[in-house]
């Protein structure tokens, strides 16, 4: 399950309500996904990064924010998540180059420019558990599996050639094409343009099985691959 968190405002408050928290509950959020939902929450750009980089000092690991504008969110940060709900104001972002990483870091706002063709990115070796890899120009493909506790996202496509145990985010930009295909669902979360599925929330027909995900007038539908 995924724990959901509200802040609000000042955030230096709420930050030490959350110290006061994990400090009654020792490793509460150790290896537990968390979505931040700013619905509402009055905050800019540099606010948002910072409080993300808050938490990450507090080892909380954000897999998505939901409720806050699609222009508050830049390369590099957790992706936007709408459960199935329709977004608005969205804005196009580019991305320079790749990241495989431990922890997913910020990267500097770059002027508009325009997109180029979608590119691929190919990952020949396993994703290991607590390792992003962040391609927000185009599809990703690992030959391999993602681990427990990694995730992948992509602009484009996700091709996972072994099993899905972590989390694949496609379409991260705003591309409802997308779709996300793995040999083995084991998957803590998929995601298209945003729209996302839990563990507990996919058929249970599906699991171990080679499946496809793709949106279908935003919803998230799967199908077993032949």
């Amino acid at each position: 399950m995924a724990v959901v968190l509200s802040p609000d405002l000042p955030l230096d408050e709420w930050l030490a309500r959350l110290d006061d928290l994990a400090a009654r509950s020792a490793g509460f959020f150790l290896g537990r996904p968390v979505v931040l939902d700013v619905t509402d929450l009055a905050i800019d750009r540099p606010q948002l990064k910072d409080l993300l980089a808050g938490l990450r000092k507090r080892n909380v690991s954000v897999m998505g924010i939901e409720g806050g504008r699609p222009s508050l969110i830049e390369p590099g940060m957790p992706p936007a998540l709408k459960g199935g709900r329709p977004a608005a104001d969205f804005e196009v972002a580019t991305s320079e180059a790749a990241e495989v990483s431990p922890a997913t870091e910020t990267k500097a706002e770059e002027p508009p420019v325009t997109r180029q063709a979608l590119q691929s990115l190919i990952i020949r070796e396993p994703v290991r558990s607590g390792q992003s890899v962040t391609f927000a120009d185009g599809d990703v493909t690992v030959i391999g599996s993602v681990a427990s506790g990694a995730e992948v996202i992509a602009g484009g496509s996700i091709h996972i050639y072994g099993a899905l145990r972590g989390r694949a985010m496609a379409g991260s930009l705003g591309n409802a094409s997308a779709r996300i295909f793995c040999r083995k669902l084991e998957a803590e979360l998929v995601a298209i343009d945003g729209i996302y599925k839990m563990a507990e929330d996919m058929a249970p027909e599906l699991r171990g099985q080679p499946v496809q995900w793709w949106l279908d007038d935003e919803t998230l539908k799967a199908d077993k691959l032949n």
